[in-house]
């Protein structure tokens, strides 16, 4: 599996913020076993408040194609799969799909994308890509 682009990157952001990542790649198994697909990684972040551990899995896409448009609905697509894989083998696990600042200001300047993402409850991590830093969390 080819990382993403922006692959260290987010993971170094999601460091800084205080989570641990735990895998990666993060492997879910697909039918019965015979398959498997490899989100970028998965981390988990202690809650003191709580005492209990939050757990995500994180799928980057950088958005480098000539279509933010075509990236976004392939992106979402393989998003919906792996939020699906979890509910059966880790359902406390949160898919995120990250993506960088720039395509998201792109992309939701059009109604429709919110009304896409809503749809598909799509929780986002938007990221800079010149620093590690992680912009917001749109869950």
């Amino acid at each position: 599996m080819a990382k993403d682009i922006y692959h260290n990157l987010v993971k170094k952001a999601l460091e800084q913020e205080g989570w641990s990542v735990t895998h990666d790649p993060y492997y879910l198994t697909v039918g019965i076993g015979r398959r498997q697909v490899a989100a970028d990684f998965a981390a988990e972040k202690f809650i003191i408040a709580e005492k209990n551990t939050e757990k995500i899995l994180v799928e980057i896409k950088s958005f480098i194609t000539s279509s933010n448009i075509n990236e976004l609905h392939h992106s979402v697509g393989q998003y919906d799969f792996y939020a699906l894989l979890l509910e059966e083998q880790e359902p406390e696990r949160i898919p995120y799909l990250a993506m960088p600042q720039d395509a998201y200001e792109d992309l939701i300047r059009e109604p429709i994308v919110q009304t896409f993402l809503d749809r598909h409850r799509v929780k986002l991590i938007i990221f800079d890509i010149q620093n590690p830093i992680i912009h917001a969390w749109k869950k």
